[in-house]
């Protein structure tokens, strides 16, 4: 169903979004005292969960795993249901020591892991998957030991601000860093849920070239990260302004808090363009015969 104007879209997505609170506040409990062994540990995955691993340190899309398997003592793979035909793959050429971070305990990719952490209390029923997202990162967090024990109520008070709106036909999010993660998923839940162009760009990367197709019709959102990564986001900020492109910096905490605001942002935007998001288009016949073409099922 798509949602018409004026009618709330992406029920599920917006009950996932609100519930994320709960969820991060029962992660330290799930992840108990497990702890991520020394040495190098490389992360995988597909859709979200890669931005997920992306966080968690050395990450390579699961594809690329396959292709050139790297040598390291642990893959940790993130998967909200276990079943991603591609991280599965990477598993197999991998060929080691495996853990698994998913809301499922028992799935493919669990009978081929080592060690399964189970984050969620769930599994999310909106395929624009937001809880699953912000409790697989800080499940990753956690793994490493970090306290996670505050990002509940950080995502609360985020929750609580005014939703945003915007008419913009195309988006555009940087980050460096820690926050390349925050960036991509941003554009992934604009693109699957709200139906609009967004394009991800590394904070450096965006101002060597890119630059030429951005104008005033354009919507940036810079995240500012830390130290050289800062300066470079307030140049890439001077650098969109001069162009027209309405242009917020935004202030980066934890991957978990910053990707609120975004969720809200194509919650807003799906509603105002009658789009619906639980679904990520698939209820339509030409969207889910290229998802079946592609051999992907819900986004993970």
């Amino acid at each position: 169903m798509v949602a018409s104007r004026g009618q709330m879209a992406g029920e599920q997505t917006r009950k996932a979004i609100f519930a994320q609170p709960e969820w991060l506040r029962g992660v330290a409990d799930r992840v108990g005292d497990r702890r991520l062994p020394e040495g190098r540990v490389v992360y995988t995955g597909c859709g979200t969960s890669f931005h997920a691993a992306m966080t968690g340190g050395e990450a390579i899309q699961a594809l690329e795993l396959v292709l050139n398997p790297p040598e390291a003592d642990l893959l940790v793979c993130v998967s909200h249901e276990g079943e991603t035909r591609l991280t599965i793959e990477a598993v197999r050429a991998f060929g080691g020591p495996v853990w698994l971070v998913t809301g499922k305990a028992d799935s493919p990719l669990a009978e081929l892991a080592d060690e399964v952490v189970v984050v969620t209390p769930e599994l999310e029923e909106s395929w624009c998957h937001t809880a699953s997202y912000t409790t697989a990162v800080a499940g990753l967090a956690a793994l490493r030991g970090d306290d996670v024990s505050w990002l509940a109520g950080a995502v609360e008070a985020e929750l609580e601000a005014s939703e945003r709106v915007t008419a913009h036909d195309r988006f555009v999010v940087a980050g460096a860093g820690r926050d390349l993660a925050t960036a991509h998923e941003a554009v992934l839940k604009l693109r699957e849920g709200a139906w609009v162009a967004a394009e991800a760009y590394e904070t450096e990367q965006l101002l060597h070239g890119y630059l030429a197709a951005v104008d005033d019709g354009v919507r940036a959102f810079v995240l500012q990260g830390e130290g050289r990564a800062a300066e470079r986001a307030d140049d890439a900020r001077k650098a969109l302004e001069l162009l027209g492109a309405d242009t917020t910096l935004v202030q980066t905490r934890h991957p978990v808090v910053d990707i609120i605001q975004f969720q809200l942002l194509t919650l807003t935007t799906a509603e105002a363009r009658g789009a619906e998001p639980d679904r990520i288009r698939r209820h339509d016949e030409r969207w889910a015969a290229a998802a079946k073409a592609a051999g992907t099922g819900l986004a993970d």
